[in-house]
């Protein structure tokens, strides 16, 4: 379709934007193969890498944060800010955009001025319970609001769920041909055993301190159980958890990788999983139908207790604070759901009960 409307999709920095960003980008590209998409980011996030290896050109905004309180940066931003939307107007020439779509960020908010003063239609993709500034500012002109989760503060708001990643959306359809195929090829891609229950640990790309040292202080009491766990570690983060290990029985199940890319691999082996809870880890364990533990951030504004408390009060995970994760209550809460017999029941249900309340046509909706 050569006269398909351009869509210029904005957002960058974190996985948490990008990865719905693409999905959406995905969609659209399916539906219309032909149409001018294209995206705005910046060239040091993550987009910088990732949009160009998706296929989209790639149009770069200078990055400006929004102060939330008063800082020298405040002197600086209303020059940052011009120069940020002469950017956002230019991409939108460029790909002679008839709606943006912006997924919050900084690269979100020049991409809805631009388009506010150009008179184009905006849609906002919200991928957290508590809506940012950049959305926050969007969602007050937009034609569209899209949230992931029910009770989202933003005036409009449609719960579409969140824009699963290509890779999690292709397990999702794997293991609907073949779960016991899916569960094997991911096994033994990562060495694990794919008759055995499987704990996986990750604190993000970065890690867990808290996580890891809870984690791996209950190795034994979790490898009692006959399960195996994957420990993803972060980066620089893997020594402390292997000293752990030494002289627990059973630590030879205990796999420590320190950053996985193909985390697709690992979701498809995971019948528990013990990690943080950003919005793209709720949304796909909740897609997936995986039983989870949720250890929140304790910075920030909150928004990760918030993303977890649906799939919680359903009954699909369990969340436990920061300062409470310590090897005795990984211990007393973690090994009950590994193992055979009762534990297998309570990961059944449990995964009944995420699965129920997942969304995994989230991008088709946006």
């Amino acid at each position: 379709m050569a006269d398909a409307p351009g869509v210029l999709l904005a957002g960058g920095g974190t996985a948490g934007h990008v990865n719905p960003l693409l999905a959406v980008a995905d969609e659209l590209r399916r539906r219309h193969p032909h149409g001018r998409i294209a995206v705005l980011g910046t060239a040091e996030g993550l987009e910088s890498r990732l949009v160009p290896e998706h296929g989209y050109d790639l149009h770069v905004v200078p990055r400006v944060p929004l102060p939330r309180r008063p800082t020298p940066d405040w002197l600086r931003l209303p020059g940052r800010l011009r120069a940020a939307v002469r950017a956002a107007h230019d991409a939108i020439d460029a790909v002679d955009a008839h709606v943006v779509v912006g997924f919050g960020g900084y690269v979100a908010t020049p991409a809805y001025l631009a388009a506010r003063r150009r008179g184009i239609p905006v849609v906002v993709q919200e991928q957290n319970a508590r809506a940012g500034l950049a959305n926050r500012l969007g969602a007050r002109w937009a034609a569209a609001v899209a949230v992931t989760f029910e009770g989202t503060a933003l005036p409009g708001a449609q719960v579409t769920g969140l824009p699963l990643r290509t890779a999690v959306q292709d397990l999702l359809a794997a293991r609907a041909v073949d779960a016991a195929a899916t569960r094997r090829e991911g096994a033994a891609a990562l060495g694990l055993d794919p008759e055995l229950p499987t704990l996986l640990v990750t604190g993000g790309s970065l890690g867990a301190v808290s996580v890891n040292r809870a984690v791996s202080g209950a190795a034994a009491d979790l490898l009692a159980t006959g399960a195996q766990v994957l420990h993803l570690t972060g980066r620089g983060k893997a020594d402390e958890v292997r000293a752990a290990l030494e002289g627990v029985p059973g630590a030879e199940r205990y796999h420590v990788v320190e950053y996985l890319t193909a985390m697709d691999r690992a979701l498809a082996v995971a019948d528990v999983v013990v990690g943080r809870a950003g919005a793209g880890t709720v949304c796909e364990l909740a897609a997936l139908g995986i039983p989870a533990v949720y250890v929140p951030l304790p910075f920030g504004n909150g928004e990760q207790r918030l993303n977890a408390a649906g799939v919680v009060a359903a009954g699909g995970g369990v969340l436990v604070d920061d300062a409470d994760l310590t090897p005795a209550w990984v211990r007393a809460h973690v090994p009950v759901l590994l193992g055979s017999g009762d534990a297998a029941q309570t990961r059944a249900r449990m995964g009944a009960a995420a699965a129920a309340v997942g969304v995994r046509d989230a991008a088709a909706r946006v």
